[in-house]
């Protein structure tokens, strides 16, 4: 077995989404989840398939993310694992959606930070051993930053 790291591309102002999932339906029933969750969203989405005629199935509704999406899910080039790319909509206004798709096994990581995906390859093919998400800590939070918070999350509108 070899482990590699893969850096994700995550074009400015985007969030990305990887997960496992399980079957080929996955690439359309995650298109509906999506949108059906937040309609205004732009998106790419790309699903490596793990049998057949093991292809990266692609959808989305917009075409720079869909294909960087499918640059990024062929460099991990892991089996069963998708990577959706989002604009106009934060991961938590979509995530129960996607989580509630019956393909969906797990999802790895949610972000719009730099992300690196650890992935196991053997004779058989790859995996995801996990993923990389954002950078060192650099301490714990004091008044000043517990404030910043607040005021973040009540300016978007997460919170009275």
């Amino acid at each position: 077995m070899e482990l590699k790291i893969v850096k994700m591309e995550v074009p400015a102002d985007t969030n990305i989404i990887i997960g496992q999932t399980h079957f080929i339906k996955t690439a359309e029933d995650l298109y509906e989840a999506v949108v059906n969750s937040v309609p205004e969203v732009k998106f790419g989405l790309a699903f490596c398939e793990a049998s057949g005629p093991c292809l990266v199935r692609a959808e989305g509704n917009d075409e720079l993310l869909k294909s960087v999406a499918i640059k990024d899910a062929s460099t991990m080039g892991a089996g069963h694992t998708f990577v959706m790319l989002i604009k106009k909509a934060f991961p938590i206004n979509i995530l129960n959606s996607i989580k509630d798709c019956p393909e969906v096994c797990s999802i790895f990581c949610a972000t719009a930070n730099a992300v690196e995906v650890v992935i196991a390859e053997t004779e058989q093919g790859r995996g995801v051993m996990g993923v990389i998400d954002g950078f060192h800590l650099k301490g714990v939070e004091k008044e000043a930053d517990v404030k910043a918070r607040r005021e973040f999350l009540r300016n978007r509108g997460y919170k009275l």
